[in-house]
């Protein structure tokens, strides 16, 4: 009898852990989408009543941080996300085995180079203190935003995960501290520079266009992208999301308040 009941006991148990798994991302109705604040969530905001519109109910997941909403995606605590850039999402399921998906780009942010000490680059003294991202994309992103300025030169095979080790040239001899992106404008007044990453520097006040002494070109590799988990992107409520994220209203709003801050990508 006790051996009946135990059996019982796992299969009731295992039948609880399948229904609570396909309960996180059944419900074809239902979209909750992870998110940095600014601009990811405020794009996704403006589009929630047009979605409501159409049976599909948007929940905003706010994070701050670039760690989590992979994972959380992978795992069925989400059902998309909306916070990197290609580089990033495919680096991270790289790293860690994950089975996500781009369902669509929507903008770029353009990484710039800022400083509360500095007006140019030709300021920058020799030894200089750099803050740089320290994850290995970001980190790359901003080391070649250097070399196309003629600040340092990398080996020509780095590619887009360039690291310190690449660099085959530094004539001002610049120092590089890297940091957690979402940490570096709360050191601009310890540096001499930093280079950040577009939706926090949008977070900090600043502007690339208006505030950043470099800035990336228009041709930007990195555009922000919808990621879903592999296989799901044709479902109709994420077809839907990524139709109204590449909408015209979108668009008119990226151009009317971020000043070239952001910047549509579709």
């Amino acid at each position: 009898m006790k051996k009946i009941l135990s059996i019982f006991l796992i299969l009731s148990l295992a039948l609880i852990s399948l229904t609570g798994c396909g309960n996180k991302s059944a419900d074809p109705n239902k979209i909750r989408i992870g998110v940095s604040p600014d601009p990811h969530a405020k794009l996704v905001g403006i589009v929630v009543d047009d979605l409501k519109k159409e049976g599909i109910d948007v929940e905003i997941i706010e994070f701050t941080e670039y760690t989590t909403p992979n994972r959380a995606l992978a795992e069925g605590e989400l059902d998309a996300n909306y916070f990197q850039h290609i580089p990033y999402l495919n680096d991270s399921i790289a790293k860690e085995n994950l089975d996500l998906a781009i369902l669509g780009s929507v903008h770029i942010e353009p990484m710039a180079l800022y400083s509360n000490k500095i007006s140019s680059i030709e300021d920058l003294k020799d030894n200089a203190e750099i803050a740089i991202p320290n994850d290995t994309v970001n980190g790359g992103r901003a080391l070649l935003l250097l070399q196309a300025n003629g600040l340092i030169k990398l080996n020509k095979n780095a590619g887009l995960e360039a690291t310190e080790k690449d660099i085959i040239e530094n004539k001002k001899n610049l120092k590089f501290n890297p940091l957690e992106a979402a940490y570096i404008p709360r050191v601009l007044d310890d540096v001499d520079a930093a280079l950040i990453n577009g939706n926090y520097a949008l977070e900090a006040g600043l502007n690339p266009v208006e505030d950043g002494i470099i800035i990336e070109s228009i041709d930007s590799p990195y555009p922000n992208i919808v990621a879903v988990r592999s296989g799901e992107g044709d479902e109709e409520k994420f077809v839907k999301l990524i139709n109204a994220l590449q909408s015209d209203k979108v668009k008119d709003y990226i151009e009317k308040n971020y000043n070239g801050g952001i910047v549509p990508a579709f």
